[in-house]
């Protein structure tokens, strides 16, 4: 998952961008990276690291200018190299910078087609830079010295009809403006503020709605699947519609984990549907569990705080911050190895005693992945004193890989991969395992906008929604996922950061 924004402005963007970045930082902790405009001229910094550690005072006062986009990301696949931060650029036509959040499902297929019959080079092996080349193609073909914002729609509207998965994009094209456009399912989230400037009316792009709340934007509105939206850089306005059969099919996902709890993407608002999470876990015991002695819920901080309260409340039981986080380690979630995943978790957790000694505990977390992480802290909480520890997930079993921008592993890497409920609380070591029943979890995103009929769950049920997922698909899938995999990459990449850090700094300091 990734976290994209764009601005256009009548004053530099670039301390703009920056807060959005760190606003939108829980959408990936691996890479950031800004590019603004200046009139003709393009002004980039990106690298390793959280944003507040890749942009130096020296950097944002050579990124001037009144248009820019920014990315933060974590990798879905392969390693975590300087050169596959974004966002991508391409020179020609007219210099084309592109963010992008999401996966593409064919980019196997792309990549061969841009290189053969486009002629296009690319340097990475980065999905996200395939679509910039194919968006630049599909510009160039068209011919034109000055793009209209109809040039730019008929280019996008011919990038749905090659590109198949999930992509929510910003670009920006030197000296012309910034485009925002989402994949026809509306998979990833995409929403549009403005606010008014001392000079005019002022544009942004972003993955959250949370990012237009703390820079002063209104809330316009999401971006529609297949949409697409152009600011030139006069600061007018253009839409349009320019993919045919289009469907909103939101990622659930994004709600369980991923957004943060006061954005509302798609007309659904991430804390509602956490609050309903928690109360239809309690619903279930009630129904089926009633015999259950809980002393206290705890919620494994940050994501399940929300739901582990509205349950606690639901059964009329103790909420306790039972565990103590340290906000100065990543998520695991995001970190490429399994090793470094385990060694994280003691450094980021620690045990209140007294809320564990000789007590009937109930763990909930937003899911369980891998179950490593739950594994350990339930370790660490029988170690605190409890006489029993339950867990619950505030999702169903993830039993599928995702494939359309989230880094879920493949099958035998997913603890709930063929596996029943209780074989996994046997591994994880609890006393009793409870799921979120798939059909409660939708119901829980559910009611809030009536344009929302359904919902990704791919991750849940296996059910791709760009029917294009077959088991030929999901083996290369493993083979660029699997842990073993990304230990590799990251043994052979780490004598190749210094020099690619080095080398962007020194032509931006010359």
């Amino acid at each position: 998952m990734c976290g994209i924004v764009g601005v256009v402005a009548k004053s530099n963007v670039n301390q703009s961008l920056f807060d959005a970045l760190t606003v939108l930082q829980h959408r990936g902790q691996d890479a950031a990276g800004m590019v603004t405009c200046d009139q003709s001229s393009l002004h980039q910094r990106k690298g390793n690291g959280l944003v507040r550690d890749v942009f130096r005072t020296r950097h944002m006062t050579r990124l001037v200018g009144t248009m820019g986009i920014g990315h933060v990301r974590y990798p879905t696949a392969g390693g975590s190299s300087p050169a596959l931060a974004q966002p991508f650029y391409v020179n020609s036509p007219y210099g084309i910078s592109l963010a992008h959040n999401g996966n593409l499902t064919n980019a196997e297929q792309l990549t061969k087609e841009v290189f053969k019959t486009n002629l296009r080079h690319m340097n990475t092996d980065s999905d996200s830079e395939v679509l910039l080349n194919v968006f630049a193609n599909e510009l160039q073909t068209l011919g034109k010295l000055t793009p209209t914002y109809r040039d730019v729609f008929a280019a996008v509207k011919n990038v749905h009809s090659r590109c198949r998965g999930a992509y929510a994009v910003v670009a920006m094209i030197a000296n012309h403006g910034m485009v925002g456009f989402r994949d026809p399912n509306g998979i990833r989230p995409l929403v549009l503020g403005e606010r008014d400037g001392v000079e005019g009316k002022e544009y942004m792009i972003a993955s959250e709605s949370v990012a237009l709340d703390v820079l002063g934007f209104s809330f316009s509105r999401d971006i529609a699947p297949g949409e697409a939206v152009y600011i030139d850089v006069q600061g007018n306005l253009h839409s349009q519609q320019c993919a045919e059969n289009t469907r909103l099919v939101p990622c659930i996902f994004e709600h369980v984990y991923f957004a943060r709890p006061d954005s509302v993407i798609d007309g659904i608002s991430v804390y509602q549907s956490r609050v309903k999470q928690g109360i239809k876990l309690a619903q279930k015991i009630n129904r089926d569990y009633s015999d259950l002695k809980i002393d206290a819920i705890v919620p494994i901080p940050d994501t399940s705080t929300i739901a582990a309260e509205a349950m606690a409340m639901e059964l009329g039981v103790k909420y306790s911050l039972g565990l103590v986080k340290n906000r100065y380690i990543g998520r695991t979630f995001i970190m490429p190895g399994q090793t470094q995943r385990k060694k994280s978790v003691r450094q980021k957790l620690n045990a209140v005693r007294s809320e564990f000694e000789g007590k009937n505990i109930m763990l909930v977390d937003d899911s369980i992945v891998r179950g490593t992480t739950c594994r350990q802290i339930i370790e660490m909480v029988r170690e605190a004193g409890a006489n029993k520890v339950y867990f619950a997930s505030a999702a169903p079993p993830v039993r599928y890989p995702n494939v359309y921008g989230i880094d879920m592993p493949s099958v035998d890497e997913l603890i709930a991969g063929g596996r029943t409920i209780d074989e996994v609380g046997q591994l994880i070591g609890t006393d009793f395992l409870l799921y979120q029943d798939l059909d409660d979890l939708i119901e829980c995103s559910s009611g809030m906008n009536e344009n929302v009929k359904a919902f990704d769950c791919s991750v849940f049920n296996g059910d791709y929604v760009t029917a294009d997922i077959d088991r030929a698909y999901l083996e290369r899938l493993h083979a660029s996922r699997n842990d073993s995999t990304k230990s590799e990459n990251a043994a052979e990449e780490s004598g190749d950061g210094a020099f690619l850090e080095i080398h962007n700094e020194a032509s931006q300091e010359n």
